[in-house]
């Protein structure tokens, strides 16, 4: 194994995230016009395709953390990118809506084993204090995935067998970088370590309203995720290639959303909720008004892009807030909902397209997010945990929660943390 920096596994899981994430996953809405023109799909079972690795990214998410544990983390990436190369492959070589489903679908599966995999070998790598901030810069990966795979749409016009092609290339050096880079060791354990408290009624009924409130915002979202390029293509006319910059806007803005969702963690995340789902639902109307204007649907990718990156963020941050300690759980229950619910949306808005029309569809979707945003003073907020927290009061994210665990039963930090790791040795 090579060993890397904070600072280069930071850019390395980055790396792994753009293709896991935005071309496995988030990228295939941008070639879902020629792809339905090419194979002749309708709306409908173009959505229920996309829904299919979302499906199969909530399956993954349930054995993740015992494959990240028996597996270790390194072979757990390098079958993350096996799963994404033969996905890729299998997308490029569609003949029709099955093999198109199944290469989707094992692109879902690379997606929710690989952040699993890229955290335990961060506790390998990565000191503590740096925890926060390269889960941070790996989840912007996303948004770098997304921006990447705009210039096969504006350089290949059409040519989205080669593009995706192109895309399993990438994610085979991805596999191959995963083996030289991730520690083999599965996790590492303070044996020294309080374990978490039991979740109590408290916790349970404020996660559920989380995880009520990240479906919905899935399902909403799943809208533009999956048909926003189709619209503006089949409504506005608009040539082809005029889509990659659409999910450049969408890339580049959600760069932003940690940011935001930082800021929210810290102030009043129920009214930023409320502000971003509304914006959120504003991009799909002002895109379902104006699909013939590149500028405007530029903008509305703008907005959808800083608002859907800075929610999936809040939530990110409520879950650890909540579940202090439980690392595999608190962070995860929220993106399992938002991933539920882009699964229920996309085959839901795709009849909605074959009946409705696109206009007719997004402006509903859209009015869906208000009602929900309405509903955001029901957002959960932190629990107070006692005044032995006040000290850590501003810490956030992931190194507060670990930080949390870390704490003997009197509420001081243990002088000297001892620390074992699996069988495997990150030497091997």
């Amino acid at each position: 194994m090579v060993s890397l920096s904070s600072t280069g596994f930071a850019v390395f899981g980055a790396s792994l995230v753009a293709i896991s994430y935005g071309l496995a996953r988030f990228a295939f809405g941008l070639f879902v016009p020629p792809i339905r023109a090419d194979l002749q799909l309708t709306p409908y079972v173009v959505g229920i395709i996309g829904a299919l690795p979302l499906i199969s990214f909530l399956l993954s998410t349930l054995v993740a953390p015992l494959a990240a544990d028996r597996l270790g983390a390194r072979n757990t990436a390098v079958l993350s990118g096996g799963f994404g190369v033969v996905g890729l492959g299998l997308i490029s070589q569609a003949i029709g809506p099955i093999t198109l489903g199944a290469g989707v679908f094992a692109c879902g599966v690379c997606t929710g084993l690989m952040m699993p995999a890229l955290t335990a070998a961060m506790q390998v790598l990565v000191r503590r204090s740096m925890h926060g901030r390269v889960s941070s810069v790996m989840n912007a990966g996303t948004s770098i995935g997304v921006a990447v795979a705009v210039p096969t749409v504006l350089f290949l016009d059409g040519a989205w067998r080669y593009a995706y092609a192109s895309f399993a290339l990438l994610a085979g050096i991805g596999v191959v970088a995963a083996w030289f880079f991730i520690p083999s060791v599965s996790r590492i354990i303070p044996s020294n370590a309080e374990p978490p408290a039991p979740i109590n009624r408290d916790q349970w009924v404020r996660l559920a309203w989380l995880s009520v409130f990240a479906f919905l915002m899935g399902f909403v979202s799943s809208a533009y995720w999956i048909f926003a390029p189709d619209l503006v293509v089949t409504l506005g006319a608009l040539p082809l290639s005029q889509t990659g910059w659409v999910w450049l806007a969408v890339g580049i803005a959600g760069l932003g959303g940690a940011v935001v969702a930082d800021l929210a963690d810290r102030n009043n995340p129920p009214i930023t909720h409320a502000l971003m789902l509304t914006l959120l639902s504003a991009s799909l109307a002002l895109l379902a008004a104006s699909p013939g204007q590149v500028l405007l649907a530029a903008y509305s990718a703008l907005v959808f892009g800083l608002a859907y990156m800075s929610l999936t963020g809040l939530y990110l941050m409520t879950g650890i807030r909540l579940l202090p300690g439980r690392l595999s759980m608190g962070p995860v229950l929220p993106f399992m909902a938002v991933s539920l619910g882009q699964a229920t949306g996309s085959p839901v808005v795709g009849r909605l397209v074959d009946v409705f029309g696109y206009a007719n569809s997004f402006s509903l979707f859209a009015a869906i997010g208000i009602l929900v945003a309405i509903l955001s003073p029901l957002y959960p907020r932190h629990i107070d945990h006692g005044p032995e927290e006040e000290e850590h009061e501003d810490d956030t994210g992931l190194q507060a929660a670990y930080d949390h665990q870390l704490q003997w039963v009197d509420g001081e930090e243990p002088p000297e943390i001892e620390m074992f790791e699996s069988e495997e040795t990150t030497g091997s």
